[in-house]
């Protein structure tokens, strides 16, 4: 059985990675469960303290994500059909561009979002559409940051106890 929770808990914190990059997916929240999944091996023992504290982390972790690019598209002059655009162009900018697309995508959709709004001045739905990829990238980087030492603190935990699966 510890084999299938160690398995699971591996995934989930790759998911979370993963879903550092792609808005449908709560990022640090599926990694939080990975941690879950691995306290439940009999020879790790994660705290309660730690438990709870890493989930407040990743749930305002979360909750700012989803804050930063309504900010910066607003600080910057955006509407709320630029930030969808963002997302979209995000999700689309990944599957058709790779790793470019992190860029490409986000800008162009918030910059088509922008213009679908009914904004006929260029330069205004340009600086909408930077102002929402900023907070975009911006959500991106906090994400990876907590989801990357979420795997760093599972890989010295399951280090710790390598001997016990050879």
């Amino acid at each position: 059985m510890d084999i299938f929770y160690l398995s699971l808990s591996f995934l989930l914190i790759i998911i979370g990675l993963v879903g550092c990059f792609i808005p449908i997916i709560p990022g640090p929240i599926t990694g939080w469960f990975g941690f879950l999944f691995l306290n439940q091996i009999e020879q790790i023992k994660l705290s309660t303290l730690f438990l709870v504290l890493t989930f407040i982390i990743a749930f305002i972790v979360f909750i700012i994500d989803n804050i930063i690019p309504v900010i910066g598209a607003k600080v910057f002059g955006g509407s709320k059909k630029g930030i969808i655009g963002a997302g979209l162009g995000l999700i689309i900018g990944i599957i058709f561009l790779g790793p470019f697309g992190l860029i490409v995508g986000p800008f162009l959709g918030a910059l088509f979002g922008e213009l679908i709004n009914g904004r006929n001045n260029l330069f205004h739905s340009f600086k909408a559409a930077f102002g929402a990829i900023l907070g975009l990238i911006s959500g991106v980087f906090l994400k990876l940051t907590v989801s990357g030492t979420f795997l760093m603190i599972y890989i010295y935990e399951v280090w710790k106890i390598k001997d016990y699966f050879i």
